[in-house]
């Protein structure tokens, strides 16, 4: 399988179009207009009755010590953890492709609803419901798409790894919350007949750019 991107290249920046927050110089950070990028993937295997589309970030911070805080910087020893951006379930066979904005076009305070996904599909709850928990204006859960919003203080770029999975089955079976562990944990039982992964990079860090 071959897996691409009309809104960014493999390996390179993320426009700030698909993210959560964009870099502002006076607040650090700007809420942006979180739309979901363009995919499309092909040479899918015989036999192929559904799709999965994982999005992670495996650059998070372990300890939120230093994150976000004036003065201080996240280092870039500091051990890191995934976070799920999103998770995109039962997708046809027939399709090839997720247009730019079909899955997410702007933020939802306390997040969108789910499982039941725009078109049909399923979503399941990105790490932004753990992120915004303590969080009186935001908190809620959070399902579908929402974008890339690393710390602005942080040493390293994000990788943001998008990953399409093609199953010899119509659903992906899961126990309990579709969170990304339980979604991970399911496409390793599952019948997973081919898989791609692209790569997009982000920095809300003016001294740290995405290049």
């Amino acid at each position: 399988m071959q897996l691409s991107s009309h809104s960014f290249q493999d390996g390179q920046a993320i426009p700030g179009e698909f993210a959560f927050a964009v870099p502002d110089a006076t607040a650090h950070v700007l809420l942006s207009s979180n739309r979901n990028p363009h995919l499309a993937w092909r040479d899918v295997p015989a036999g192929t009755q559904s799709f999965v589309i994982v999005c992670h970030d495996p650059d998070v911070p372990s300890r939120g010590d230093d994150v976000n805080q004036e003065g201080r910087t996240v280092p870039a020893d500091l051990p890191r953890v995934d976070f799920y951006h999103w998770l995109l379930l039962d997708i046809p066979a027939t399709t090839t492709e997720i247009a730019a904005g079909a899955q997410s076009d702007g933020i939802t305070a306390h997040g969108k609803p789910g499982p039941a996904a725009p078109q049909g599909l399923r979503h399941g709850i990105n790490d932004y419901t753990g992120w915004f928990a303590g969080d009186a204006q935001m908190r809620g859960e959070y399902y579908g798409y929402d974008g890339p919003c690393p710390p602005w203080n942080d040493s390293l770029v994000h990788h943001y790894v998008f990953t399409v999975y093609a199953l010899a089955t119509p659903t992906l079976a899961i126990e309990g919350e579709l969170t990304g562990a339980r979604v991970r944990a399911a496409l390793a039982q599952a019948s997973v007949l081919g898989q791609a992964s692209i790569t997009g990079l982000y920095s809300l860090n003016p001294a740290v750019p995405a290049v």
